[in-house]
């Protein structure tokens, strides 16, 4: 059996996981769809001061409360940055980390500075696109919070994975361009195992099977 923990994009939750949760489940594992502080049922938490280190906390709260060892920690969009960071504070509780279409930070960088977006300095909340259901506001701060690593991700002992979705135009600035940068960053690495999903940025809900599959593999 293995553990799955799984993080959510900006603006979503742990609902968004839930076709793929319940095809890891069906298949006898253990899956940990964690909502971040401040958004999906949890927004009624959103502060000014929620920030990155607190979504960190959120998941290494998992962690702990479940005595998961052994973890497959799977990260989507911004939650490659809390993934980043979790996995470099408990790096000896992790088997395999997983980004999947997601921002994938070096020492020192923030989700800002990866996506090129620049959040207004009077709006404490990120507003999520329009048009999107149940996708709520993000506090500012979870966004501008550089992380700071102990070590480069690739220098660990676990292994990593990067999934693509390579549906849509490639941009090199603006939203969306941290996935890309990702991608080019580890496609040739041999740290790194990578593989493209012919699908747009919501992965988990567009090709929850061909995710799950992916991710049952690992083990």
């Amino acid at each position: 059996m293995t553990n799955y923990v799984l993080v959510h994009g900006a603006w979503g939750g742990g609902w968004m996981w839930k076709d793929v949760v319940s095809l890891l489940r069906s298949k006898g594992h253990d899956a940990f769809p964690v909502t971040l502080t401040g958004v999906g049922e949890r927004n009624h938490l959103a502060r000014p001061e929620v920030n990155l280190s607190t979504h960190i906390e959120d998941v290494l709260n998992v962690l702990r409360f479940e005595d998961l060892t052994n973890v497959v920690l799977v990260g989507h969009s911004y939650g490659g940055m809390v993934i980043t960071g979790v996995a470099d504070r408990v790096p000896e509780l992790v088997a395999h980390l997983v980004y999947v279409d997601a921002l994938l930070p070096e020492d020192g960088q923030s989700a800002v500075d990866m996506n090129g977006v620049t959040p207004r300095e009077d709006d404490w909340l990120m507003q999520p696109p329009p048009g999107m259901e149940k996708l709520t506001p993000q506090p500012t701060a979870t966004w501008v919070e550089r992380l700071h690593l102990a070590k480069p991700i690739e220098n660990q002992a676990f292994s990593r994975t990067f999934i693509k979705a390579t549906q849509g135009v490639r941009r090199d600035t603006g939203p969306g361009s941290g996935t890309w940068r990702a991608a080019d960053r580890v496609r040739a690495d041999p740290a790194w195992t990578y593989h493209e999903v012919e699908t747009g940025h919501l992965v988990q809900a567009e090709k929850p099977a061909e995710l799950a599959e992916l991710l049952l593999s690992l083990h």
